[in-house]
């Protein structure tokens, strides 16, 4: 079971603690097993990219903590998925179901 899908953020750092159990986080350089009070830091950007699953039998507890910007993009790499929120507004979209900028408009 995934806590979330493999992504990564364009403004939102993200800081993961091992509060108990033993996840198995995914990252660029591939997987690895976490330990208890292990700590993480996921910066802004693909270096960032992440996943955290729980692939034992044993409960799993994290703590995710991060800075909450006003607007946020962030992306899904193995769905190809892209989501854009700030404002009260939220979208989740495929880059090849991108509009043309003047789609819509008259020129």
């Amino acid at each position: 079971m995934r806590i979330c899908p493999y992504h990564w953020h364009v403004a939102e750092e993200e800081w993961l603690l091992v509060v108990r159990g033993a996840p198995t986080l995914r990252t660029p350089d591939g997987e690895r097993l976490l330990r208890e009070g292990d700590v993480l830091v996921f910066p802004t950007g693909e270096r960032g990219a992440h996943a955290v699953a729980n692939a034992t039998d044993e409960p799993v507890r994290v703590a995710m903590i991060s800075n909450q910007a006003e607007v946020e993009i962030c992306v899904y790499p193995d769905s190809r998925k892209i989501g854009a929120s700030g404002g009260g507004v939220r979208l989740l979209n495929r880059a090849e179901d991108n509009l043309d900028y003047w789609d819509g408009e008259e020129r």
